[in-house]
């Protein structure tokens, strides 16, 4: 049985699909709450700036290349509602790791540079779905 004070919000194909039984985004009310963002590529499912070795471990990853998949997926998000980052308003971030706080800040800064950017927090956690070190939800408004 639907329930009809939220809709749910799909990119389709501009979004990897979601890794478990959720929906990318839900509209309730003026708001649009944003399931967390990887950074895995909507055509190929594999996370951004990863090195493999012979056996397809992953060795090595570029946290500023994942930073951009992941926004760009939220991007995405927002433009299936017909939003704009300028319409966020609360973002949770989730590192793997905290050292990579500025060189994520740095390419975060570049999509945020509105004068009003969203409120943010920002955690390390000791896993993430996936090959993803990095994961972003966040919290949008509808103009009135």
């Amino acid at each position: 049985m639907a329930v009809s004070f939220k809709t749910a919000i799909n990119p389709g194909q501009a979004s990897p699909s979601p890794l478990g039984s959720y929906s990318h985004a839900l509209k309730v009310g003026n708001l649009l709450f944003i399931s967390g963002q990887g950074c895995r590529d909507p055509k190929s499912g594999i996370e951004a700036g990863l090195t493999f070795d012979a056996n397809g471990a992953v060795v090595a990853y570029d946290i500023e290349e994942q930073t951009k998949g992941v926004l760009e997926n939220l991007r995405a998000v927002l433009t299936a509602a017909n939003l704009g980052f300028e319409n966020v308003v609360d973002i949770t971030v989730f590192l793997a790791d905290m050292n990579d706080f500025q060189k994520y800040n740095g390419v975060y800064s570049r999509y945020f540079s509105m004068e009003n950017p969203p409120a943010r927090t920002t955690v390390q956690v000791a896993k993430l779905p996936g090959r993803n070190y990095i994961e972003i939800k966040a919290i949008a408004a509808f103009a009135d």
